[in-house]
């Protein structure tokens, strides 16, 4: 196996932390280039050469062609870091197991469920120019009703994580939606054995140190201040709005 040269190209998201804390799980070394998502960084002709969908995360390496590699969407990226650089299966599990499926079952669970659901519901609460409560309440609810899908397998797992016996990459798939899931209106307390889990998360050091790349990630303490969580989603909605605008002349 090469020595990896990985960067890392993201900013402080849901999607992008699941990156960095599968590389601090792994011990892998890299390096990080911030991405401004504000500025319309990620819609950059040099960014859209890495990610053509103009989104973060994204990750480069050197294949074991010598030449370089890249890879877009956060759960293709995890799949790459654990068949690559986790021969110990840290946070996998060994290829056509019973594990290995499942946990793939519950990776894509997230990346095509309850991050899309959870993002509408952010956008729909927080970002929207105006309140719609149709759209408010579908994406509010459907994220609630994928929790509690969640909260139901999580009640059932002897080890306290979502697959088999250790952390794996659908854990750390979910973690940093599920760390600000105040923020789209859910209250945690609905789903005790999902509040469990995330707290046991928290308290790995590949989190720990995982979710504070490229900058600190403050979530958790935010949604809990009221005039704080207006102040950031008025802030966050302007220049949303702003990209979509923009994403429609580009057609980005």
């Amino acid at each position: 196996m090469s020595q990896p040269t990985i960067t890392l190209y993201t900013s402080q998201t849901p999607n992008g932390i699941k990156i960095s804390m599968a590389l601090e799980e792994l011990g892998l070394p890299y390096k990080v280039e911030k991405i401004d998502i504000t500025k319309n960084t990620q819609k950059e002709a040099w960014f859209l050469e890495i990610n053509p969908n103009g989104r973060i995360p994204a990750l480069t390496d050197t294949f074991s062609d010598g030449q370089l590699i890249r890879l877009f969407e956060s759960g293709s990226i995890l799949q790459y870091l654990a068949e690559r650089y986790d021969p110990d299966h840290k946070i996998s599990y060994p290829k056509g197991t019973r594990e290995y499926y499942e946990m793939n079952n519950w990776l894509f669970f997230q990346n095509a469920g309850l991050g899309p659901m959870q993002g509408q519901a952010n956008h729909f609460s927080r970002y929207a120019p105006e309140r719609i409560e149709y759209g408010v309440n579908r994406y509010v609810n459907e994220t609630r009703r994928l929790y509690g899908v969640l909260d139901k397998h999580l009640a059932q797992s002897k080890s306290g994580y979502i697959v088999g016996d250790h952390v794996s990459i659908a854990d750390i798939s979910h973690w940093g939606w599920v760390a600000a899931a105040g923020w789209a209106g859910l209250d945690i307390e609905e789903f005790p054995h999902v509040k469990a889990w995330e707290e046991r998360m928290a308290a790995r050091p590949g989190t720990e140190k995982g979710r504070h790349v490229p900058s600190q990630h403050t979530i958790k303490e935010l949604i809990k201040d009221k005039a704080a969580v207006e102040k950031a989603a008025a802030e966050s909605r302007a220049w949303i709005q702003a990209g979509m605008k923009e994403d429609a002349k580009n057609k980005i």
